[in-house]
């Protein structure tokens, strides 16, 4: 599980925003572990707040600073708590780290070695910094674009307030990873910062701080900085509030006002927007509006995204936001259904997970039942293979999102093939053309595909939604 559904498990099943910092100073330890042995009592302190809070936030952050100030006694402290949370609560290492000769060893260190699940980055040597903690799939950073420090804002509001450089920062570094690998950390508690972020991220997590300082207003926070589902946002725990007898109900309080002003907020945007056409060319492709829509959205997205693998691609479609977007699902669904309703199958079968929603509309459209086969077989239960009703011998047409390498497809049909199924025809949205429609073929199916990279990113260009410079990118790839 990587660190976007780790932390969404978690805002689900504890119903929380709330993160705790876990941070051994001395300084802010109750009197109550106040003795000579200072690692023993933060220690204890530590396990307490754990102990506390596991059932009401979803997250915790530990200041690697706070740890390596204590000496190797801190490290070893710090190794201990990483030892004791929970293991489906997932840890944000605060380490504001920065140097890019050290980048990529203390990125195996705190993602292989530790286990963390994310990590506070500063963005100021660049995407090369960032990269090698980007290579870990299932991890996540988040980049300093903000801080509360009053001497700070010579540099964040330069030029001037209304270019500032703490959004350019946010620009650029949104060209650096996926919004589930790469979030924000805002601080301040000043909510038009929160606001203006927001506008140009919408759908990256923003991690705030600095909001319980003195003139911090919690409701406009929120309203600024939640995204427009309702979501998107953690909140600190104040640091105060750790040493206190109670903090076990306090948390609780506090993330019931939470709740209540994010439901609010939720209520007051619960609408679902329309998008409207705003180009007009002579010559449009048949899906003009769908390409754009998938685009204005931020499912297309173009810039520098580290893959996987370490190589940067020059655009990163991310789909699962459809789902969300009903004007936009009716277009992806009547696509498909457009290419399904010419070719013969008795059943329909969805590629785990981005392409389960899709298949099931389709089904509900056409009328026909739905299988899938599973990513993974569980070690209890029935053990199935392929779930749903079929019958060997039948006919199955597969329906997935984007055609990269092929692979994922190609595994799923050869499970459904395994169970005496045929596969002949495969529908996706997108195709990466990569010759992966030669290769499908090599093996015996029919590749289907609503819209080609190309034909996005030429649409795309025509439409001015992207430049030269970003179009060339493409190109050359």
């Amino acid at each position: 599980m990587n660190f976007f559904d780790k932390l969404n498990y978690n805002i689900l099943q504890n119903q929380s925003l709330l993160f705790v910092g876990l941070d051994p100073n001395p300084e802010m330890m109750p009197a109550s572990y106040e003795s000579q042995d200072v690692i023993a009592n933060l220690w204890n302190w530590l396990q307490f707040i754990i102990t506390e809070t596991a059932d009401f936030v979803c997250a915790y952050k530990p200041t690697l600073g706070f740890y390596e100030a204590l000496g190797i006694p801190g490290l070893e402290l710090l190794h201990k708590t990483l030892a004791i949370i929970p293991d489906h609560i997932p840890v944000i290492l605060d380490a504001k780290h920065s140097d890019l000769n050290t980048s990529t060893v203390f990125a195996r260190t705190v993602f292989t070695d530790w286990h963390v699940d994310a990590i506070t980055l500063s963005p100021y040597a660049g995407q090369d910094h960032v990269a090698p903690f980007l290579v870990y799939a299932d991890k996540a950073v988040f980049i300093l674009c903000c801080t509360a420090n009053s001497r700070a804002e010579i540099l964040q509001q330069h030029p001037t307030k209304e270019s500032p450089f703490y959004l350019q920062v946010v620009k650029e570094s949104k060209n650096w990873g996926t919004p589930e690998q790469l979030g924000l950390e805002v601080g301040t508690t000043n909510p038009e910062t929160f606001a203006l972020i927001r506008s140009i991220a919408p759908e990256r997590l923003i991690m705030a701080r600095s909001i319980w300082a003195e003139g911090g207003n919690l409701k406009q926070v929120i309203a600024a900085g939640l995204n427009s589902s309702g979501d998107g946002l953690l909140i600190p725990v104040p640091q105060d509030m750790l040493g206190h007898q109670k903090l076990s109900e306090e948390v609780q309080i506090l993330r019931a006002e939470i709740n209540h002003l994010k439901a609010e907020n939720v209520q007051d945007n619960s609408t679902c927007s329309v998008w409207l056409p705003d180009v007009c060319f002579l010559n449009r492709h048949p899906q003009q509006d769908l390409i754009l829509q998938l685009y204005d959205i931020g499912c297309i997205m173009f810039g520098n995204f580290v893959q996987a693998s370490g190589a940067i691609f020059p655009y990163y479609i991310d789909l699962r936001k459809i789902i969300s977007n009903p004007q936009i699902f009716n277009q992806v669904l009547t696509a498909y259904e457009n290419i399904l309703k010419n070719l013969t199958f008795d059943r329909l079968a969805g590629i785990p997970y981005g392409s389960l929603p899709t298949a099931t509309g389709l089904a509900l459209r056409l009328q026909c039942p739905m299988i899938f086969p599973r990513k993974e077989v569980k070690a209890h239960g029935t053990r199935r293979v392929i779930e749903g009703n079929f019958y060997p011998g039948e006919t199955v047409a597969v329906v997935d999102d984007i055609l990269i390498s092929g692979k994922s497809v190609m595994e799923g049909a050869e499970k459904l093939q395994s169970a005496g199924l045929n596969v002949n025809d495969i529908v996706v949205l997108i195709d990466h053309e990569q010759k992966v429609q030669d290769k499908l073929q090599q093996n015996g199916y029919r590749a289907h595909a609503v819209l080609t990279i190309s034909e996005i990113t030429t649409t795309l260009y025509q439409a001015g939604r992207i430049n030269d410079e970003q179009f060339s990118a493409f190109s050359e790839t």
